[in-house]
């Protein structure tokens, strides 16, 4: 089956999400129309755009969501009614948007990094989050967040200068508190991509000197190290877990003791890297005319 309309739903503006960034987005919008459909970026909280017009939505990079998280679902509740077929699956975005998805994931046997959980409307009690961690140093972050947003590490020596500034940011949307790992500083970060649950390629993301931060729009650099196969054994596992019917998914970790610790389990607007293999966006295409063969034959 050939889909002739597809849109790859975007954002108003990508800033500086792009800096120090392969144009990701025109590379997949060409090799798209190389391959003989009509592509069009849509921009996902315009309310012009008729989505029933497309025959599949391609849900590449609204890196904006998680600042507008109420229109963000409104607008998937949507494009479920309208019987819109949507890649990543709406049920599936809308779970992987609030990182309380971690507790659905530790339930069932995946390893992730300690989490305390800090409720909107409650206040930092940095005695209690440092003491139930067990780590001098913290990363403090929203349930709903991305691009390293609200993002603070802090040590228990100066917790109680971020105290204010914390309960300031609860009034407004739940956080987490986790451990700052410094094997992200020391060895960095993998990214394990996968194409409709088959592995295609990995990453080790490593942050600039002096930050934490991996994102490359905060200097951090990509490698392609061959992975640890007992590390790609375990995102292979989680991706046939949580990531059925998904076009892409991204496991993000670290290693810890030989093993992967999770880190985030991305699969609503990720950066895919998909210059940094050969044949990654073949393997999407792919993934992507299974995923509407298999949808098209159960109409």
């Amino acid at each position: 089956m050939s889909l002739q309309q597809i849109a790859l739903v975007t954002c108003q503006s990508l800033g500086d999400y792009t800096t120090n960034a392969d144009s990701e987005d025109e590379r997949l919008y060409r090799f798209l129309a190389e391959k003989g459909h009509k592509i069009s970026f849509q921009v996902w909280d315009d309310d012009q755009v008729d989505w029933t017009a497309f025959d599949a939505l391609i849900i590449k990079s609204p890196w904006d969501y998680f600042d507008k998280i109420n229109t963000f679902y409104t607008w998937l509740d949507k494009l479920e009614a309208l019987g819109c077929r949507v890649l990543n699956p709406v049920k599936t975005l809308r779970w992987n948007a609030d990182k309380v998805y971690f507790r659905d994931m530790q339930t069932q046997g995946v390893k992730i990094v300690p989490t305390v959980w800090l409720e909107q409307g409650g206040s930092f009690d940095a005695d209690r989050v440092f003491e139930a961690i067990g780590q001098e140093k913290i990363i403090v972050k929203p349930r709903v967040s991305g691009a390293a947003k609200n993002t603070l590490a802090i040590s228990r020596e100066d917790a109680a200068g971020y105290t204010e500034r914390i309960n300031a940011l609860l009034q407004d949307e739940p956080f987490l508190a986790q451990p700052f790992l410094e094997e992200i500083k020391t060895q960095g970060e993998w990214s394990f991509i996968f194409f409709n649950g088959r592995y295609s390629h990995a990453v080790l993301k490593k942050a600039k000197s002096g930050d934490f931060r991996v994102q490359h729009f905060f200097g951090g650099s990509v490698h392609t190290p061959v992975p640890p196969a007992g590390m790609l054994q375990t995102a292979s596992k989680i991706v046939e877990q949580f990531a059925q019917d998904c076009l892409y998914a991204r496991v993000d970790g670290v290693e810890l003791n030989g093993e992967l610790v999770l880190m985030e389990l991305e699969l609503i607007e990720p950066f895919l890297f998909l210059s940094t293999s050969d044949g990654a966006l073949e393997r999407y295409y792919q993934a992507f005319l299974d995923l509407t063969n298999q949808s098209a034959a159960k109409v």
